[in-house]
């Protein structure tokens, strides 16, 4: 059995979905509407576990689906567009893909705005400073105005790790460590 399948599977049903959300909130001037949304539903998932067995319980009827959508969509707040998209997913029983249709929108919204998100890894908290300097060099290298989700990892002892797109810069103690240690080993 291919493992990779089911995730092939909802990345594709979430690119669809997501094509047809990113056309309609564009269409209707509504793209900030529609970002304002991604962070309110992901928010809301990565707070609530009971949420996300919902969304990829087999056991709720389509019917109820609906109803719990519609119901959460209105408690948070969302669009119309994101409520109607909410609501056909939960029609199609599609809501598992949800995880995937917020990281699509992202990636269709940021290329819309010529922003790439990079991820840094610190070992202590970035100053504002920092942190506007960092995505300052990152925007000169890369050309694009640079969005950074920020993570702190007291494990590197020192300096960054910062992926941004398929290439990554590590400039953390522990890296430079490990690498002294290697060498090392290859010596003697």
């Amino acid at each position: 059995m291919d493992v990779s399948e089911p995730a092939s599977i909802s990345t594709g049903i979430a690119a669809r979905y997501a094509t047809a959300i990113f056309e309609l909130a564009k269409e209707g001037s509504a793209l900030t509407a529609l970002e304002a949304d991604l962070d309110t539903l992901e928010t809301a998932l990565n707070d609530s576990a009971d949420l996300r067995a919902v969304l990829s319980s087999p056991v709720y009827s389509r019917e109820d689906l609906g109803k719990a959508i519609t119901a959460l969509s209105d408690k948070l707040g969302l669009s119309a567009t994101t409520k109607g998209a909410l609501g056909m997913m939960a029609q199609n029983r599609r809501l598992f893909a949800l995880p995937q249709l917020i990281a699509e929108l992202r990636r269709m919204i940021a290329d819309e705005k010529g922003e790439i998100t990079a991820e840094v890894t610190s070992a202590t908290v970035l100053t504002k400073a920092q942190a506007d300097q960092l995505a300052a060099t990152l925007k000169a290298n890369v050309g694009k105005t640079v969005k950074l989700n920020v993570a702190v990892d007291e494990n590197l002892i020192g300096g960054l790790i910062v992926k941004v797109g398929s290439k990554m810069i590590d400039t953390s103690i522990r890296s430079k460590l490990a690498a002294l240690q290697h060498s090392m080993k290859e010596v003697g």
